[in-house]
């Protein structure tokens, strides 16, 4: 190809198509010095060492080393990076932990990472009205430990909670293995404060049963940190329950698994957790943590009941009933807590235990009606031979929300493109099936041509609508989780001139 010829974008360069330089670079050195007024010497870095770090977020694929990091510890901080940011037109990207999957945390060329990380105190507890009120650093396990001497906990349980922090968890929405029957982020979170672009002090949400006026606490959770920088957030606790046990349910068939995730919820069963996960995923745990997973059944199931002893009893019953009449080969009930947090340590190690057998593993977040799990299992096993790459399976079975890990070395070449044609083709199937692109893991950078495929043109506008709502000048994480038309144009011609899979029916809300 000659040097003025004309080349055509791959997907994963369009993915960054929005991620461009916001800063000449006359203008560098003074921006830099102007938010250095901001901050004390030991809340800002700028040399290209220490900004390393800050280039991706658990999304590896995909990577920006940032103009600077600003690490304040005061809420006052934050709001002078923000509106110097805003003076100079520079993008800020709000991070926590890192642990994100989706590219949510990846910075901008010539923009600011904005770390919440020295936000850690838990503010109060308050045991009877069954709250407790953080800063957005605090890690979600960390919550439930200091509720633990008043007998509560926070039900939200990500497979990362021992790393991940309550502000990541609110800007993605995040879930976990027990949010069938306690709920997501939204369901739990009373309140959050935060600062908009221009460092304006909003507060949605309220302590109160309900608040005046818009919900606007559920746009904002999930909202990916475009619409405001989260600096406090009030969270729901609950008992932690008398007794929880699990049955571990084995399947020869990964059909009639996906079945009887239906049929228990058909039945009028809400499992406390009921996650799914396929034979090769359940090998590679096995060896990884020994949990004592049925090695040889084609599919296990997880099925945790949780409350009184009497409840559990009879939940317990009514849902080995249930499975057995779904084909289950095998039903083993956990005698005791540690057995059954034994039992739970393999699905918490799930991606882990990945990454001890492959050099590299890309982790798909898609939601589907419970009742098609097993005729997804099936076309992602013809997708494996489609595209010559290993793919295991956890499901949060109960929401219908699939981890799919494809396996891959990223160190040859074209093997991450394959793999990311590989995860996309598994989204557009979760849309074809009824389904949406992401269950907990959010857009970020990963998804957002995905979203071309899920949402309208007039669809996308309104999200827009509500982005510029808040943030006019669109600077607070640019580029990420809404696509633009012009992207979607782009990204329809590139899919139908890379033979990928054809655009599903649209979906209107």
């Amino acid at each position: 190809m000659g040097m003025n010829a004309p080349r055509e974008l791959g997907l994963g360069e369009l993915r960054f198509a929005d991620l461009t330089e916001p800063l000449a670079s006359d203008k560098r050195e003074p921006f830099l010095e102007a938010l250095a007024a901001c901050l004390p010497w030991d809340c800002l870095v700028t040399r290209a060492e220490a900004l390393k770090p800050y280039e991706c977020d658990g999304l590896t694929g995909y990577r920006h080393v940032p103009a600077a990091v600003a690490l304040p510890r005061t809420e006052e901080q934050v709001a002078a990076v923000l509106r110097c940011c805003s003076q100079w037109s520079v993008p800020v990207v709000a991070r926590g932990a890192g642990t994100g999957l989706s590219g949510g945390a990846t910075p901008h060329r010539g923009g600011v990472v904005l770390s919440l990380a020295r936000f850690k105190q838990i503010l109060s507890i308050d045991p009877v009205a069954r709250l407790a009120r953080v800063q957005p650093g605090v890690r979600n396990l960390a919550i439930s430990e200091a509720a633990a001497p008043y007998g509560l906990y926070y039900a939200p349980d990500p497979s990362s909670q021992i790393a991940c922090t309550i502000g990541g968890n609110v800007a993605e929405n995040s879930g976990g293995v027990h949010c069938l029957k306690y709920g997501l982020t939204v369901h739990n979170v009373l309140r959050v404060r935060g600062l908009t672009m221009d460092g304006e002090v909003l507060e949605f949400g309220s302590e109160a049963l309900d608040s005046p006026g818009l919900d606007l606490l559920a746009v904002v959770i999930g909202s990916e940190g475009m619409l405001a920088v989260t600096t406090e957030v009030t969270v729901k606790l609950i008992p932690k329950p008398q007794v929880a046990r699990v049955i571990m349910a084995s399947f020869g068939d990964v059909e009639r698994a996906g079945q009887a995730v239906a049929d228990l919820i058909g039945a009028g069963i809400i499992p406390a957790g009921l996650e799914m996960m396929d034979k090769g995923m359940t090998e590679a745990v096995e060896e990884f943590v020994h949990a004592g997973y049925d090695t040889e059944a084609q599919a296990i199931l997880l099925c945790e009941s949780d409350g009184t002893p009497e409840e559990v009893d009879e939940e317990i019953g009514r849902m080995k009933q249930v499975l057995s009449g779904s084909g289950a080969t095998d039903l083993k009930v956990s005698q005791s807590e540690a057995e059954r947090l034994r039992f739970w340590s393999g699905r918490k190690n799930a991606f882990p235990a990945s990454g001890r057998i492959s050099p590299d593993y890309y982790c798909i977040d898609g939601t589907i009606p419970r009742r098609r799990l097993g005729e997804m299992l099936r076309r992602i096993s013809q997708l494996e031979e489609k595209y010559g790459l290993r793919c295991l399976n956890v499901f949060h079975a109960g929401d219908g929300n699939l981890h799919p890990l494809i396996l891959f070395d990223a160190s040859v070449p074209g093997e991450f493109e394959t793999t990311e044609k590989f995860g996309a083709e598994i989204l557009e199937i979760c849309v074809d099936f009824g389904g949406t692109i992401t269950g907990e893991h959010g857009v970020g950078i990963e998804k957002i041509n995905s979203m071309c495929v899920q949402f309208s043109p007039q669809e996308r506008l309104t999200f827009f609508a509500i982005k510029r709502a808040f943030d006019p000048k669109g600077l607070l994480n640019p580029g990420k989780a809404i696509p633009t038309l012009s992207r979607c144009a782009e990204y329809g011609r590139l899919h139908v001139h890379q033979g990928a899979l054809r655009f599903p029916a649209i979906p209107r809300l």
